[in-house]
């Protein structure tokens, strides 16, 4: 599905790179810019910097002097604004109207969403045009949000409701221990248990069946398991010095 960001008259060209980012990390990358403050925006150094390396949403970015213009292809519009306009599209929740969006039997092939100036907002002609006015919930008696923050929570909506990414997980992705190391493991662990006085082994108890299932829940890397004979290691050598 078609994807684009509409920022109309934006005047501080920090929330420029910053939309840019916010775009490059969820994963979209067409940006429109109506009629902003710097007809030079996307070149400015506070642009640049503020894309943090999302200088290829910039080199993309188109630059038009209307509405109109930006909105070529697309069939479905989204204003994002805090206060409900008489006469406007309904106001929901990203969320909720992302949900009943894509859970129409022809969802639409372009989507839109159109962010208005920091000073001014949405113009109500620009509601208007919509098909649902986005308004993100935040802590009563004070809505105020940052225009590249806005878009940042739009677009991560917006993607989950996509089916979002998988989360890396490095250690996850690390296969454990084979049986074996880890009985090994076990084995010496219980040979220094003994020679520090923790474990008797004439009553041994449960101990380390115990500490048998505690790391079969745990499920230790190769590495994990030579840190604890390290371990062991070190308590056997201190119970040795300690005899002399």
């Amino acid at each position: 599905m078609k994807t684009r960001f509409v920022l109309i008259e934006t005047s501080h060209a920090g929330n420029v790179g910053g939309a840019a980012r916010a775009l490059k990390v969820m994963g979209f990358d067409e940006l429109v810019l109506v009629r902003p403050r710097w007809p030079n925006v996307l070149r400015k150094e506070e642009t640049i910097q503020r894309a943090s390396g999302a200088t290829d949403v910039l080199a993309k970015t188109r630059v038009v002097d209307s509405l109109d213009e930006a909105l070529d292809g697309i069939t479905h519009l989204c204003a994002t604004a805090m206060t409900p306009r008489d006469f406007g599209p309904p106001t929901r929740a990203p969320r909720e109207h992302f949900a009943a969006l894509l859970a129409e039997t022809a969802p639409p092939s372009g989507v839109a969403f159109l962010f208005g100036s920091e000073r001014f907002g949405m113009a109500n002609e620009d509601v208007y045009r919509c098909h649902a006015a986005l308004s993100i919930p935040t802590a009563p008696g004070y809505g105020s949000l940052n225009l590249a923050a806005a878009v940042q929570l739009i677009a991560y909506d917006w993607r989950q409701a996509l089916g979002g990414f998988a989360v890396d997980s490095p250690v996850a992705a690390r296969p454990g221990a084979d049986a074996a190391a880890v009985a090994g493991m076990l084995e010496h662990l219980q040979q220094a248990l003994v020679a520090v006085d923790f474990l008797d082994p004439a009553a041994p108890k449960k101990l380390m069946p115990r500490l048998q299932q505690l790391f079969n829940r745990a499920q230790p890397t190769d590495e994990e398991v030579h840190i604890l004979r390290g371990v062991a290691r070190a308590m056997l050598q201190t119970a040795e010095r300690a005899k002399r």
